[in-house]
């Protein structure tokens, strides 16, 4: 079990290495990345080892590298970063009553809740 393990590190490390050099730009720091591979790669070989049991290292090794696949692009950012738009909301927020200092927020008649109804 120590050498899947072992071996399961050097797939994510070898992993994030590749990562790093070929996606510099999209990627966060390079001491993330290179830590976020190789722990992924263990979780994933660990995890695999106990539904697979021993004596499945090749299948062990192809599920944690995988698994630190899957968290390494989880880390990747968009090409452009003006790309990105925040979504604004449809109904703007009204200014609250003057009754709500009471304790109870109360809805302006006349205007939908945003919290129900088809957007």
């Amino acid at each position: 079990m120590i050498w899947e393990a072992l071996g399961s590190a050097a797939l994510g490390l070898a992993l994030a290495l590749a990562a790093t050099r070929r996606f510099p730009e999209r990627l966060p720091d390079r001491r993330l990345v290179l830590a976020t591979g190789p722990v992924a790669a263990v979780a994933g070989g660990l995890i695999s080892h106990t539904v697979l049991g021993p004596g499945h290292s090749p299948a062990i090794w192809c599920v944690a590298l995988g698994f630190s696949a899957a968290l390494l692009s989880l880390l990747l950012r968009d090409e452009s970063a003006g790309r990105r738009q925040w979504r604004q909301d449809a109904l703007p927020s009204a200014p609250a009553p003057a009754a709500a200092s009471a304790g109870f927020r109360q809805q302006a008649p006349g205007r939908p809740s945003a919290s129900y109804g088809p957007r």
